[in-house]
């Protein structure tokens, strides 16, 4: 159906902006939003394409869904994470805490993964920068659950020296906005200005 849009518009190259026209177009996705009628399977739709763009600007998979199988392959990675369960476990956490913690930042050593980095010695802003421009797209709560569960993830490899900085310092705020809509297309420009790390805003949409 995608093929076919293109080919309808001229289009050679893919952009968000061509998988965005196209799932509002195709899915009326933006109305059924705001009359609240969106169902699942056109939320499904939107992740498609979403993850076309992903491929297109980080050379890997994201959004991935992992309820049937580890997120972790490397068995370096499983061990620090391991070892993080362990930190959030001592720190007194709750339950929940501790699993949302360790299961987002496994997703972060994923992705990591994904961009050939093979150590927590090699993380650095870049890395994390890029990260966090692939939450572009998630609801506002699902992005803070994220961002927090981050915070305290460097903030332990700091501690344990496995990592050159104490990158949790350099992890964004974000500010929540009530009239929020999808899909969300970002410039360059957007990029830069919402999701800059020495920046004090993160301005989601979903």
């Amino acid at each position: 159906m995608l093929l076919e849009f293109s080919q309808e518009r001229d289009e050679v190259y893919y952009s968000e902006k061509l998988g965005v026209d196209f799932v509002e177009k195709t899915f009326n996705i933006l109305q059924k939003d705001s009359e609240g009628s969106l169902k699942q399977i056109e939320v499904q739709n939107l992740r498609v394409i979403r993850m076309l763009g992903d491929f297109q600007l980080h050379g890997s998979v994201l959004r991935r869904y992992y309820k049937h199988k580890e997120i972790l392959q490397s068995q370096y990675f499983i061990e620090v994470i391991s070892n993080f369960k362990q930190y959030c476990i001592d720190k007194e956490y709750s339950t929940v805490i501790i699993g949302h913690y360790t299961k987002q930042s496994a997703k972060f050593l994923d992705y990591s993964d994904s961009q050939r980095i093979t150590s927590c010695n090699e993380i650095n802003l870049t890395l994390i920068n890029n990260y966090i421009k692939t939450l572009a797209g998630y609801a506002y709560k699902t992005i803070e659950l994220q961002l927090c569960s981050l915070r305290s993830f460097f903030k332990y490899l700091h501690l344990n020296t496995m990592t050159n900085a104490d990158y949790s310092l350099k992890i964004p705020m974000i500010q929540s906005r009530k009239q929020t809509r999808i899909p969300s297309v970002w410039s360059v420009d957007d990029l830069k200005n919402h999701f800059s790390l020495g920046g004090k805003q993160f301005s989601p949409y979903y």
